[in-house]
Order: structure tokens, then C-alpha cells, then sequence
């Protein structure tokens, strides 16, 4: 009896590349995995090599997966970090390093120029959001504008997931959602590019085609099939963006739905049946036709973490966990802003900074650590507020990402004083891209459901106390230190 098709996912990611190969049930049958940094020439500026890390990476991954694979491939999903700007040449060369998601900065000007240009409320009631480090407009215009050379050959423009499917197909094509973050680009409303506004911001660039994520965008060429070793044919989706995938791998779908990521940064997207703009998170389409997310997310969560773990000499996770385990809840006084690579949503800062206030020479290591988690805590919780203004309480909250782990999420549903859901299979993006590659194969039903359950975490009352007085003191710290953080921003 002849085996069922394999199904491959793969994911770009900040710090490495993910890739996953399954049956058509979800049952993994193999994985794959390669580490990687990001670049950052100059303050404010990070990068990807779409060469070595991105398309390299794609073409080690497919070819362990493909050693190992019981049956031949009948789709291809991909997803990655977005939204980013890789301007490259009318057949599809990169002509810089991509500039990477909101984490760059350099945009700054551009930001302000565009606002100018278009009107803050009108960019808001067309596109859903306002424009920031995140957004895609102003990246394509400080190219224009400090890298002429650059612009003079720009035709097109990709993220990570669209310049594997171009590579892989030769299509040039963009999914709805990650056209939905390219502000101010889009209209949330009618799910179309906005010719005008394109024509202003980035004259000369061609759009690319709209489709779903789980639409199949073209087929592998015979170029691609020799260098990835994917037989010549196999269909290949318009993929997305990494967080909307990792929600799809987890189910987090349906209106109601809230996903918590926990990776170098904190994601967080809520499903919603309609539109809703807020000022202070992300509207979104979804990954399916009719459905749209408000989102939001940290500039920093785990890699704050990571700062710490090598702070203090490579303390293994295990005992950092250990240790700040055995802190009482609130740290002992300690409150930490975690924005130290400024602040996306809901403060739209790039110049925000790290803070720890509450110090004393009683406090040591295992202070620190849950300060920092307790800090990414209240910043979940400082989202779900701003949510609160507009949505009802949400239906699920599922905990997904590296970082899902058991203290993490306690103390986040501690703060939050919400339920968290643990799903047991938690490669995270790329097993969402399989999903995906399933419904385009049409070996997957929508109305199948992959996801299984490891747990459930509650909150635990004993903490509230605690943190109904840590809340309002993070609350307060961010504006009552604003203007000095500012000043010493602008002098370093």
C-alpha cells in the first residue's frame, strides 16, 4: 500500500529557519532546523542576507527533509519574518540585504513625511494602521531616497516567504495578510492595493499579485527543482508571514481566537469576523478569506532573556528557571520595562529603553530574571487592556513559540489573569506552513483540526495581590521616565 504524501512546511525566522515535513493527519515525520543572527551595520538598522539566510537555508532544509521523506511531497508552504522590504530587479534579484520587520528603525523621517503627505486618520481608515517602524511605505521610501543607486533598478519588492515562492516558481506575488502590513499600501476594507499611494511612495515599483495563503501561487520550476531537489511540478502556496502561520499551527483561526507567541519578541493576534482599527494595535486581514486580526507586538520578550542569560555568563536556562522560581511573585519590589530595543505596540516608540527600578543589594540574579518576565507579563497584560476597549474578553488565549514554557506562562496567566492553552505539537510556524501546503495539495479539509492539547495553565490566586500592585507601578514607570530615556537616546 502506498504511503500517504508528505506535506512541507518551511519558516524564515529572526534567528533561524525552521522547516517541518508531515502526513496529511499532522503527524511530524521529520524536522529540520538552522541558526542564524541578523545583521546590523548601523544603530537602528537590522538586516537579512535573502542569499545565505534565506534562500541557503530554504535549500538545506528541503534537502535534509527530502533525505528522509516516506513518500513523495505533494505541496510546498513557506513562511517568514515580515513585513520586510527586499527591493530587487524586474526578474527577481535582490539588489540590497532586506530590511527587516519593525525591529529597523532607520525610517524614522520617512514616517513623518508620509503621515504629512497622506493624513494620520485618513492612513488609519483606509489601511487600518498607523504608520510606524513596521510599516512598509516608509522603508521603500528611505531607499528611494538614501540609496538612489539602489531605487534607480528596484522593480519589485519581496518579503521572506514571497522571495522563496518567487525562487521556487518564478511568480511574483504577495498573500493578503502580509499585504495588509505593507501601510500605506493597502485597503483593509476592500483587500487591495492603493495604486495612488503606491505611485507617491515608490514610483516605478510594480505590486504583486494578491492571493490567500493557502492558494496554490505556481508550481516548482525546473531551476529550483535542481537546486532544492523538489520534484519539478509540486505545487507551492503564496505562504505569509511567521506569526500568522504559527497561529494556523495551533488552530488559533476563529474569531475569538488569541495567540500568544513567545519568541525573541511577544506576538499577540486576535481573530476578529471584521475590521477593527484601533490606534495603538495592528489591523490585519487573516489567514483565510473573511477573517481579520487585531494584533500587537513587543520589540523585545526572550531576547531581552538571552541579554540576561549572557549577562551573567551563560547561566543555563534551567537554572535561571530554577532560581527565579523560587522569587516570590513581584520580584521582591523589582519592576523591569523590557523595552530595550525601543517599543512597538501599543507605545509606537522606537525610543524607548530598558529600565530596572527597585534594586538593593538584596536582590540577585533570580530577582533579575523574573523581573523580566514579569516585565513581558504586564506587557501582554498592557495589550489585552487596550483589546478590552473594543473586543470581549477573548474566547481562547493559546500559548505558542520557544519560549512557551512553564514558568514563562504561569506568571504571564498570573498577570493576565487569563487561562493559556499549551498545544502539544509546538514547532510552531512551519507546522502551520504544512497545514496550508495540505489545503493547497487538497489532501487537508479546512474543517480538519491538527491542533491537540498538553495542558492548560490557570491562574494562581495567591499571586494577585502581587501583581495588582506590580501592574500599576509598570503602568506608571514608562511615562514617569519618558522624557529622560529620550534624552539619553538622543545623546547616544
Amino acid at each position: 500500500m502506498a504511503a500517504d504524501p508528505c506535506l512541507l512546511g518551511v519558516d524564515i525566522g529572526t534567528s533561524s529557519s525552521k522547516g517541518v515535513l508531515t502526513d496529511p493527519a499532522g503527524t511530524v515525520l521529520a524536522t529540520a532546523t538552522r541558526p542564524h543572527g541578523v545583521s546590523r551595520p548601523r544603530p537602528g538598522w537590522v538586516e537579512h542576507d535573502p542569499e545565505t539566510v534565506w534562500w541557503a537555508e530554504f535549500v538545506a532544509i528541503v534537502r535534509d527533509l527530502l533525505a528522509v521523506a516516506p513518500a513523495p511531497v505533494a505541496a510546498v508552504a513557506v513562511s517568514g519574518i515580515g513585513p520586510c522590504v527586499l527591493p530587487a530587479s524586474a526578474d527577481g534579484r535582490p539588489l540590497r540585504a532586506a530590511i527587516l520587520y519593525g525591529v529597523d528603525t532607520r525610517a524614522t523621517a520617512e514616517i513623518a513625511e508620509l503621515t504629512g503627505a497622506f493624513g494620520a486618520d485618513e492612513i488609519v481608515r483606509r489601511g487600518g494602521n498607523r504608520l510606524t517602524s513596521q510599516a512598509v511605505g516608509p522603508k521603500l521610501r528611505w531607499i528611494r531616497r538614501h540609496e538612489p543607486d539602489v531605487w534607480a533598478r528596484t522593480r519589485r519588492f519581496f518579503m521572506a516567504s514571497s522571495f522563496l515562492v518567487h525562487r521556487l516558481t518564478g511568480e511574483y506575488v504577495l498573500d493578503h495578510h502580509s499585504a495588509s502590513q505593507s501601510d500605506p499600501l493597502y485597503d483593509l476594507h476592500v483587500q487591495g492595493w492603493l495604486h495612488d499611494r503606491a505611485a507617491q511612495v515608490a514610483p516605478g515599483l510594480e505590486l504583486p499579485r494578491l492571493l490567500w495563503p493557502a492558494e496554490v501561487a505556481g508550481r516548482v520550476t525546473a531551476a529550483a527543482a535542481d537546486a532544492t531537489g523538489l520534484p519539478e511540478g509540486v505545487p507551492v502556496t503564496a505562504g505569509t508571514i511567521d506569526a500568522w502561520a504559527e497561529a494556523t499551527s495551533v488552530g488559533a483561526t476563529r474569531p475569538g481566537d488569541l495567540m500568544l507567541m513567545y519568541g525573541t519578541t511577544m506576538f499577540l493576534t486576535r481573530v476578529v469576523p471584521a475590521p477593527v482599527v484601533h490606534p495603538r494595535m495592528w489591523a490585519t486581514t487573516g489567514v483565510f478569506p473573511g477573517s481579520f486580526c487585531v494584533a500587537g507586538g513587543t520589540a523585545t520578550s526572550g531576547a531581552v532573556v538571552e541579554w540576561l542569560r549572557e549577562l551573567t555568563g551563560g547561566t543555563g536556562y534551567d537554572r535561571l528557571t530554577a532560581e527565579a522560581a523560587a522569587v516570590p511573585a513581584g520580584a521582591d519590589g523589582l519592576v523591569v520595562l523590557p523595552y530595550f530595543a525601543g517599543e512597538r505596540t501599543p507605545l509606537f516608540d522606537e525610543k524607548a529603553r530598558g529600565v530596572v527600578t527597585g534594586l538593593t543589594l538584596d536582590h540577585g540574579r533570580g530577582h533579575l530574571y523574573r523581573a523580566v518576565l514579569e516585565g513581558t507579563a504586564y506587557a501582554v497584560r498592557h495589550h489585552l487592556d487596550e483589546m478590552a476597549g473594543l473586543l470581549a474578553p477573548p474566547e481562547r488565549v493559546i500559548a505558542v513559540g520557544g519560549g512557551a514554557r512553564p514558568l514563562w506562562t504561569r506568571i504571564v496567566s498570573d498577570v493576565t489573569g487569563q487561562p493559556q492553552l499549551l498545544p502539544e505539537q509546538t514547532i510552531g510556524a512551519s507546522y502551520g506552513d504544512a497545514y496550508l501546503a495540505g489545503l493547497a495539495a487538497g489532501v487537508v479539509d479546512r474543517a480538519d483540526d491538527w491542533t491537540r492539547w498538553a495542558g492548560r495553565v490557570e491562574p494562581d490566586p495567591a499571586t494577585a495581590d502581587a501583581y495588582r500592585r506590580g501592574y500599576p507601578a509598570y503602568r506608571e514607570l514608562y511615562p514617569a521616565t519618558r522624557d529622560i530615556v529620550h534624552a539619553l537616546t538622543a545623546r547616544g
